[in-house]
Parts: structure tokens; C-alpha cells; sequence
């Protein structure tokens, strides 16, 4: 299944909402900026926040351009989140469907059913690849500039991109929006290292190229569930080890219990309430030591892989936020007022770069009433209507508030 993200590329274009009227569109002899003019909207980050604040900021035929160091647009969600995780998925399941219940429905398979997984990922490959390259697609269609590299606040009005293939250029605008996402949380007692590939994070666990016998997820949240049934469904043995008391604290408490309830008969085994001190990368695994939540005993286990996912920060280092008087709170997310504006007038934040849920579609929300409020219309997101999804079997999604929220408000 894709995102909303996705959905709007392939669907070619982002619906004005009621009552802004596009304007016409300015016309460009050639996708390169043209040195010396000023730019309405320059936006820091190509993700689905970023891509979907340019795009729209273009069709109200503001003049536009959009950085990107990654060098393929989409972020995260594009390249190393949300789409090539559903594919996995969506290949594992039919896998695992394939194993376990044709034959419920009549279906009979001689032989024995086997996973290539070098074609799995060849086509989680092929699906990224072309909805980057629609994105691409659509940024010129909507006369957008596109600039490969990385970029950094020069001023209130300036942004100086490190082009990824040499050289630097200087863009001014009447306006900056920060869209430049998040990164993995590391965790120290144990260190990633996705070249050698025994202890990864969300992206090296998107290149496993064999399935691991045991696998030990850190980090009870989406990203690990999701992660650990991909691989639970392809015959792995899936340990999930949590520092809190349950899954996905966040989620209604009544929900979480039954989904780990649901987990557990698929064959995934939980160590609540406990955290992980040290790792040993060994020839063949990875030992682990934990201990209890508030201290205690500790005890050593050995895993073919383990997966670290225990969140994600706000990529707002280096940005040259400081010398401009932008603040950031201690987790290093932007502080910005009702209309997404932080202490700098003209320098606007969006998506994970602020406080609230890492989602695509609620920094592409966010990207739209951002752009809106630069076009003087009245720019608004309604944060009880987004919803969270868990793409596990089953799928588990929620929207608005919690009980326990509404009992604390």
C-alpha cells in the first residue's frame, strides 16, 4: 500500500484546497535557477513534506525551488521509509499466504514454495525508483527548480547549496520552509554498522539479502513491527526487546494489549520492560546483554541480526539555525508559532524538522497550509483528523485521541 506521499505523485498532482484559486504559472527556459533573481519559496528538503510544499507553492504560481541533498527526491518515506517497507510487506505476505492458506481456499502448490529474496528486493527497487522519478517529473511540470545538494541557511532570505557534484550556489528568497526531516536515533550499547550488516537500522534492514534464522528488534514502535513481521513471515524467529512496559506507547493502551496478543500466535516472541547494555558482533551473530527496565540481572542472548529501531530525530543540525536565532528544544525539533513561522519571519518549518507524530502525511499537511499562509490564505492543518497506521497483519490504524489523553486533558 502506498502513502498519501506516493499516492500524489502517481496521481500527478496536489488538489488546491477550497478556495485558493492557482494562478498562472511563471515559465522558465531551463530546469537551472537563474542567477540574480529572487525566488518566492525556497524549500530545504525533498521529502514529502518538502516535495508537496514546492509543488503547491508552484501551481499558485509562486517562483519556486526545492533542495535536496539525498539526490533522489521522496526523503525517507521514498527511498529508505515508507514505500520500500510496503513492498517488503506487501511480498512477505504474499509469501506467507502462499505457505499457509491457499490451500484453505482450494489452491494446491506441488513442490515446495521458496522465497528468492534477491527478487523481493529487486522489486521494492523497481517500485522506488519510479515513484522518485514521477516526483522528479512533477517539480518540472509545476516549474520548479531542482538543486542537488545540501543546503544551509545564509540569512533570513538566503540558502547556500554544497551541489552534490561540486561548486555552490547562493539562492535568495522572500521565503525559506525547512522541510529537511528526521534520522535515525542512535543507541549507543549498539552501534549500527549497515556495511557488515549484523547490527542494522530501518534502511540496512531494507537490504538483508538472506533470511536471518533469529533476528532481535530493539525498539517496540512501528518501524520495528513492521520490520520484524516482514521477516517473522519469511520464517525468521522475531524478539522484540522494549524499554517501556508495552508496544507503541502511544497507542491506545486496550489496542496495544490485544495487537501483541495478535503477534504473539504469529510467532513473535516480547521481552517488555527491558534494555539492552552492550552488543559483540561475532563471525556469525551478534551477542546482546540485557537487563531489566530499572536495573537487575543481567543476561546475554545471541541473534543472527539485530535491527535497532528505537525512533528517529529531527535533522535540523548544521542548518546554521543558531546564528539566525532560531531556536530548537532539546530533542533538536524547530520552534515555530500556529503558522508553521519561526523566530525568523521569513523562515518557515514543516514534517519531523517540528514537534508532533514523524508521519508523511502530516508534514505534507503541513507543507500545503505552510505554502497557503506565504500565498495569504489562511493556512490550516486539523491534527485530530490524521491518522497512524501500523502495517502489520493485521493492520492497525487510529485517529484523534486516545482515552488515556482525553482522561489526562
Amino acid at each position: 500500500m502506498l502513502s498519501r506521499a506516493a499516492f500524489t505523485a502517481v496521481r500527478g498532482g496536489i488538489a488546491p484546497r477550497q478556495g485558493v484559486i492557482c494562478t498562472g504559472f511563471r515559465s522558465f527556459s531551463s530546469t537551472n535557477a537563474v542567477l540574480g533573481e529572487q525566488y518566492d519559496v525556497v524549500v530545504v528538503g525533498g521529502g514529502p513534506g518538502g516535495y508537496v510544499a514546492a509543488i503547491k507553492a508552484g501551481q499558485l504560481g509562486l517562483k519556486t525551488a526545492c533542495v535536496e541533498m539525498r539526490g533522489s527526491l521522496g526523503g525517507t518515506c521514498l527511498n529508505v521509509g515508507c514505500i520500500p517497507s510496503k513492498a517488503l510487506l506487501q511480498s512477505s505476505h504474499h509469501f506467507h499466504d502462499a505457505k499457509h492458506h491457499f490451500k484453505e481456499h482450494g489452491i494446491v502448490i506441488s513442490g515446495d514454495i521458496t522465497m528468492d529474496v534477491g527478487k523481493m528486493l529487486d522489486a521494492k527497487a523497481t517500485a522506488v525508483k519510479g515513484l522518485t522519478g514521477g516526483i522528479e517529473h512533477l517539480l518540472k511540470k509545476h516549474k520548479v527548480d531542482y538543486f542537488k545538494g545540501k543546503g544551509t541557511l545564509s540569512g533570513p532570505n538566503g540558502v547556500s547549496v554544497a551541489l552534490n557534484d561540486g561548486g555552490t550556489e547562493v539562492l535568495d528568497s522572500k521565503h525559506i520552509i525547512i522541510a529537511t526531516g528526521s534520522e535515525v536515533t542512535p543507541l549507543p550499547p549498539v552501534p549500527v554498522d549497515n556495511a557488515v550488516g549484523k547490527i542494522v537500522d530501518s534502511t540496512g534492514a531494507l537490504e538483508i539479502s538472506a533470511i536471518p534464522k533469529t533476528m532481535a528488534v530493539v525498539g517496540g514502535g512501528v518501524i520495528g513491527l513492521e520490520m520484524g513481521s516482514v521477516w517473522s513471515r519469511l520464517g525468521t524467529e522475531v524478539t522484540v526487546i522494549e524499554f517501556m512496559d508495552r508496544l507503541c506507547p502511544a497507542m491506545d493502551h486496550e489496542l496495544t494489549k490485544k495487537f501483541q496478543t495478535t503477534l504473539k500466535k504469529q510467532g513473535f516472541k516480547f521481552k517488555l520492560k527491558t534494555k539492552v547494555t552492550k552488543s559483540v558482533v561475532e563471525a556469525d551473530g551478534v551477542v546482546i546483554t540485557m537487563e531489566a527496565a530499572k536495573g537487575g540481572k543481567e543476561k546475554e542472548e545471541k541473534y543472527d541480526i539485530v535491527l535497532v529501531a528505537t525512533g528517529r530525530r529531527p535533522y535540523t543540525a548544521g542548518l546554521g539555525l543558531e546564528a539566525l536565532g532560531i531556536q530548537t528544544d532539546k530533542l533538536g525539533r524547530i520552534e515555530v508559532d500556529e503558522h508553521f513561522k519561526t523566530a525568523v519571519p521569513s523562515i518557515y518549518a514543516i514534517g519531523d524538522a517540528i514537534d508532533g507524530p514523524m508521519l508523511a502525511h502530516k508534514a505534507e499537511e503541513e507543507g500545503i497550509a505552510a505554502v497557503e499562509t506565504i500565498a495569504g490564505f489562511a493556512g490550516h492543518v486539523n491534527y485530530d483528523a490524521i491518522p497512524g497506521v501500523i502495517y502489520t497483519y493485521p493492520e492497525v490504524a487510529s485517529v484523534g485521541k486516545t482515552e488515556e489523553e482525553l482522561k489526562e486533558a
